[in-house]
């Protein structure tokens, strides 16, 4: 298989843009997200964009195998459809537990973004098992950050 390195770095570029965006936005509210009760198994604050960034690569490579597949137009479509949507809840969650704080209404929100990304991974493992598999990380993730968000809400 032959890399298309323009497909590759712009199926890159658009997880990492919203991540990075994401973290700008909500980059003020870390202070007093660390002044709060924290849960047990709550990791250190550095590991959040180490995790995210490889999470977001991952997410641009699934993409990219999605994008060079040969699918049809319309299996593609419904999968980015998908991927795009589930990439928007993803970027206003932080928003919504950092800056808000609102732990509650992202908690449900957080249900919302793991049934789109259960579905996301579907849609893309239909069209290549790689780039389905390439996303069971970030379910994880967000599943740990559900269990996060659920406990913060509780104790704080």
């Amino acid at each position: 298989m032959t890399i298309r390195l323009k497909p590759l770095l712009i199926n890159l570029f658009i997880p990492l843009a919203v991540g990075g965006l994401s973290a700008l936005l909500t980059m003020n509210s870390m202070e007093s997200f660390e002044k709060i009760n924290q849960p047990p198994l709550s990791p250190p604050g550095w590991l959040f964009p180490v995790v995210w960034t490889i999470l977001y690569i991952l997410m641009g490579i699934s993409a990219y195998l999605v994008t060079t597949s040969s699918a049809t137009d319309k299996q593609k479509r419904n999968a980015f459809i998908v991927y795009g949507t589930q990439l928007f809840f993803n970027f206003l969650w932080s928003i919504i537990f950092f800056n808000r704080e609102d732990y509650l209404f992202a908690f449900i929100w957080l249900i919302a973004l793991w049934i789109l990304i259960i579905a996301n991974i579907v849609l893309f493992y239909r069209i290549s098992k790689p780039a389905g598999l390439l996303l069971i990380p970030y379910l994880l993730w967000v599943t740990f950050a559900g269990y996060l968000n659920f406990a913060i809400y509780l104790i704080n």
